[in-house]
């Protein structure tokens, strides 16, 4: 664990005040619910929660059977990393951070194609140097109970690929699929 130097009080309501250089990095917005866990030593353990986290095993066997389906990179997120990817570049977006691009189309709860040849190309991860390789994307909001929750993403590396309505129905589909399994 890594120590931050930083110290604080619980109030007499049982609160402690997370420093904001802390929620910042951590990306933990008002409002975000966080998992409470402790060990045998006895430390206390926040732990910013996901309600995809119980869907990994079942997301990963999608992200692998839509991308054996549509022959492009194909990635699950929840509202902060990549949970499950499957084709080329799998280990180089696996469990990384998501970018700005990513948490503003999620917040729109929106479908984005980007066709080869545009020039607004989504970042998906924080990670730059992976970015510049992905001609075409569709990227589609997981929305369950009227809350984006994650995303579909539907990546190609390929400059002579044209994603158009059959990437972005897939990717519609699958984030609809993955919002009703998480509503029961």
């Amino acid at each position: 664990m890594k120590a931050t130097g930083i110290v604080r009080r619980i109030d007499e309501l049982g609160r402690v005040v997370i420093p904001k250089e802390i929620r910042r990095t951590l990306r933990i917005r008002e409002g975000d619910p966080l998992e409470i866990y402790t060990d045998k030593d006895g430390e206390v353990i926040l732990k910013k929660y996901s309600p995809m986290s119980g869907l990994s095993d079942f997301a990963a066997q999608y992200a692998e059977s839509l991308s054996k389906t549509s022959g492009h990179v194909v990635c699950i997120a929840d509202r902060d990393s990549i949970i499950a990817a499957s084709g080329p570049m799998r280990k180089e977006l696996l469990e990384k951070s998501l970018s700005k691009d990513m948490e503003k189309v999620m917040e729109e709860r929106s479908t984005v194609l980007v066709k080869s040849g545009s020039d607004k190309v989504y970042q998906i991860v924080m990670d730059e140097n992976s970015e510049k390789r992905y001609t075409s994307q569709v990227i589609s909001t997981i929305v369950s109970e009227g809350d984006p929750i994650g995303a579909v993403i539907i990546l190609s590396t390929d400059p002579s690929v044209k994603m158009g309505d059959v990437e972005s129905k897939l990717a519609q589909s699958a984030a609809n699929l993955i919002g009703r399994q998480m509503e029961q």
